[in-house]
């Protein structure tokens, strides 16, 4: 929602797919449908809403076909997030996070090739190998040695190989390899961006995914906070 206002004010003419599968994966606390209802109400014709599922290949490929190369960014953030919502149905998984990238990736490389294509990948594309690096004990806390190469930040240079990504990781590692592939071997403008934890006012926080939205609901409400492990 926050690109899509962003866009929006730079003049664009905003199209969102979105069929609130997150009310589906989450309950009804997830759900993104008043979200929706503010952008339809924030920007009137300047944004264009489709009830539309991505693992629709053919949906995708006529939604695309109706904008062709007016199409000049795809902002790529649909997803199954969860690591124990795959683990309970890794079909419907992959299908959303992997399939689903696919058929977007596929409608612009035939409809709009010239666009930018930004996937919203997550930083869980590198397992636990992350885990493994070293740390240093302080006054407060744990701190990577400053001297380590990757003291500054993880780079895409760390291996995504042997290692346990989680089902969700795993789906997510194939979309991510699908997007940067489109790039390489298609010569589409692809971008990945591996966040962790994104959040913001307008996040639908719940028990599942979004835990720093939803910790700070529990803590405005009186709700009580539940830690699994």
């Amino acid at each position: 929602s926050e690109a899509a206002l962003y866009f929006a004010g730079q003049g664009m003419t905003v199209v969102g797919i979105d069929n609130d599968m997150r009310r589906t994966f989450f309950g009804d606390d997830a759900s993104t449908h008043w979200q929706r209802q503010r952008l339809e109400a924030t920007l009137g014709a300047r944004y264009r809403h489709y009830d539309l599922d991505i693992r629709d290949a053919a949906a995708m490929n006529q939604l695309f076909a109706t904008y062709g190369t007016d199409i000049t960014l795809v902002l790529h953030a649909a997803a199954q997030p969860s690591h124990d919502w795959a683990a309970r149905d890794p079909q419907t998984d992959f299908g959303v996070n992997a399939n689903g990238t696919l058929n977007l990736l596929e409608a612009t490389r035939h409809h709009a090739p010239d666009a930018v294509f930004i996937f919203t990948s997550t930083n869980k594309v590198y397992g636990d190998t992350p885990n493994r690096l070293p740390l240093l004990e302080q006054a407060h806390r744990w701190e990577i040695d400053p001297q380590h190469t990757y003291a500054g930040g993880i780079r895409e240079d760390m291996s995504i190989d042997s290692t346990l990504h989680s089902l969700f990781g795993a789906s997510k590692v194939a979309a991510d390899v699908l997007v940067q592939e489109y790039g390489r071997y298609f010569g589409l403008y692809t971008a990945c961006f591996r966040g962790g934890c994104l959040t913001g006012p307008n996040h639908s926080g719940t028990q599942l995914h979004g835990f720093l939205a939803y910790l700070m609901k529990c803590a405005a409400t009186g709700t009580p906070y539940t830690v699994f492990g």
